[in-house]
């Protein structure tokens, strides 16, 4: 494994998630961690109706998933251009994108370091 390894996280709603994962799997990505979650931004958080029907609420956080997988650095512009392409709608709220350096791997079962 080289030293040169990117942590990306995609904070996108929920409706997106299964679009997103598989189009992250698609650059040959080996694999993915998604956190449910809620988050409140600029964006529109969704909106639903009373019981009976008779009163409309915006609820106070929006549905959003962190999805987080380690790239080679080669392989980093493909994976974050294969997201924007699933989730964006050209709304606020369609998510985030965060990139770090990834400066060391712990194998827990072999207890050995990667990098």
């Amino acid at each position: 494994m080289n030293n040169s390894m990117k942590r990306v996280d995609a904070m996108v709603p929920s409706i997106k998630r299964n679009a997103v994962i598989n189009a992250i799997m698609a650059t040959g990505v080996g694999g993915t961690t998604i956190t449910e979650s809620r988050g409140k931004g600029s964006g529109e958080r969704p909106s639903f109706t009373g019981a009976k029907g008779t009163a409309r609420y915006v609820a106070e956080y929006a549905r959003m998933d962190t999805i987080t997988t380690i790239v080679d650095d080669a392989l980093l512009d493909k994976v974050v251009s294969a997201i924007m392409k699933e989730a964006s709608t050209g709304k606020r709220g369609d998510g985030k994108i965060f990139v770090s350096t990834v400066e060391t791997i712990y194998d827990i079962c072999t207890q050995k370091k990667e990098l």
